[in-house]
Formats: structure tokens, C-alpha cells, sequence
């Protein structure tokens, strides 16, 4: 089975209803049926509750985050460990802090693909499957 790990930029062009939300809607449909499921570091997860905040306010936002729970996403809590191997990543590949813990997620599952609209994840494409959703 597929385990989409979703970056915080996938799950915003899905709210926001930018390119790659249809992309997204298909992925949280397999994942309702059973064919796939959905995985989000907690520091992405942190960095999607953080901008919806910013740009909704507290209240619509913490709506927009609690709507999205139901849908079988399962937040990943950073350990230790994890953190050690995004720091070797950040400093290796030059990929944001919080990007490395969702890469850290994809690397070494091949039945797992990273979703994201950030193109400054290329510098690890060869490391892990990773679906680049349209810019437009």
C-alpha cells in the first residue's frame, strides 16, 4: 500500500484550492478507501496550523485543522533520532529544518512518496520518492 507523506505546502494548496488540489483530493480518497494512507510530520503539521492561523485567525483556523483530522492523517512526533538524521539532511542537502523531518519520513520506505509543491526538496530527489505538484 502507498503512504503519501504530505508536506505542509501540499496540504495548503489543497485548502487554499491551488494546483495539485485535485491531486490531493484523489490522495485523501484513497486514503478514506483504504488503498493508501496519509502521514504529516508534526513540525509540518506545526507549519500548516501556524500559516492557516496567520492568515485566518484563531478560530477559523483551528476549524480548517480539526475538519482535516477525520481524514485518516496521521501526525508523525519527531523523536530524537529523527531529528539527528534532518539535521545531517539540512546541512547535507541544504533543505529547510522542518522539510527534513518529512524527507526523513519518505527515505528508505519505497512504498512511501512525499507530496509537495516546494520545489527545494530537488536537491534530494534522489534519496526519496517525491511527487512535485504543479506550480499552475
Amino acid at each position: 500500500m502507498t503512504v503519501y507523506i504530505l508536506d505542509s505546502s501540499a496540504v495548503l494548496r489543497y485548502i487554499d484550492n491551488e494546483p495539485g488540489a485535485e491531486r490531493m483530493s484523489a490522495i485523501f480518497r484513497a486514503c478514506v478507501t483504504g488503498k493508501a494512507a496519509m502521514r504529516i510530520s508534526a513540525l509540518q503539521w506545526g507549519e500548516v496550523a501556524g500559516g492557516l492561523r496567520k492568515r485566518l485567525g484563531d478560530p477559523s483556523a483551528t476549524r480548517v485543522i480539526d475538519s482535516m483530522m477525520p481524514v485518516d492523517l496521521e501526525v508523525i512526533p519527531a523523536t530524537a533520532d529523527c531529528a539527528v538524521r534532518a539535521a545531517r539532511l539540512r546541512l547535507d542537502r541544504k533543505i529547510s529544518y522542518a522539510d527534513c523531518f518529512a524527507l526523513d519520513l519518505t527515505m528508505g520506505n519505497p512504498d512511501h512518496v512525499l507530496v509537495t509543491a516546494d520545489y527545494d526538496f530537488k536537491p534530494a530527489a534522489d534519496l526519496a520518492r517525491i511527487e512535485f505538484l504543479p506550480l499552475e
